[in-house]
């Protein structure tokens, strides 16, 4: 089973792609970390280096996202060996969580293949959090037996809306139903600080996560005109980090719930 009777009652997690934002984001009021790389194409997996670094830097948890790649969450027979792979060397570089989620081709939750995610690690040595594959099943409610029959913690989701707020309505419907050691729900997507308390009172959740991100412009002073590394949607001269007033902010509002 999962690690249930070791979950706190609320959390403030933060998404970080690098050391900085994650320390940045301990400073600030968060009281654990995802971390992942490219948070700017959604989170990927994160280099083991990344992780141990993370580790090192800062004392609240870390938990790690597991994605291979940007795109959707059906993944091939490679993919999940290198994902299973990829949880071990996390978990002996000292991750305490890891953030997984695949789905089959018709939209529901695809239980045999997160199942062999979860076997990578001795049961109950790490947290397992659903993430927002969550919100790609065509049917939560079954998507969220499923991860409770799979032995998960929490379920990141933005209510399958576009922020989590415009979700409130599925959040306190699942949170409603959830049952003693089920998975918690924890609010995610689009989550600005002044929505903390209204979605406490309103969809009934006390975890949240938000990336409480910021645009740093590059310290590079040449810049070849002729050559792009990057693509018409984002540029490699900005930078995303954790945003320490935000987050300053978000954890005012999470002590008041």
């Amino acid at each position: 089973m999962s690690i249930n009777e070791k979950t706190p009652s609320k959390i403030l997690e933060v998404c970080a792609d690098s050391a900085e934002s994650a320390l940045t984001a301990e400073k600030a009021g968060a009281l654990r970390i995802e971390l992942c790389a490219n948070l700017i194409i959604g989170g990927t997996t994160p280099t083991i280096g990344l992780v141990e670094e993370v580790k090192k830097a800062v004392s609240i948890p870390v938990n790690v996202l597991i994605r291979p790649r940007f795109g959707d969450f059906c993944y091939s027979s490679t993919e999940l060996k290198a994902m299973v792979r990829d949880i071990r060397l996390c978990r002996d570089a000292g991750a305490d969580g890891i953030v997984i989620g695949c789905l089959k081709t018709d939209g529901s939750l695809d239980t045999e293949a997160t199942a062999s995610l979860i076997a990578a690690a001795p049961r109950g040595t790490l947290s397992l959090t659903l993430h927002r594959a969550f919100d790609m099943c065509k049917d939560p409610f079954d998507a969220y037996r499923g991860a409770a029959e799979l032995g998960f913690d929490t379920i990141l989701t933005s209510g399958q809306s576009a922020s989590c707020y415009e979700g409130r309505t599925l959040l306190a419907q699942l949170n409603a139903q959830r049952k003693e050691g089920e998975p918690v729900i924890m609010a995610g997507g689009g989550l600005k600080p002044e929505l903390i308390v209204p979605l406490a009172r309103e969809a009934g959740v006390r975890f949240f996560h938000l990336s409480g991100k910021k645009i740093v412009q590059s310290p590079m002073q040449w810049k070849n005109p002729k050559v792009s590394m990057s693509t018409d949607s984002f540029s490699e001269y900005e930078i995303w980090a954790a945003d320490a007033t935000v987050i300053r902010r978000a954890r005012e509002q999470f002590d008041l719930i």
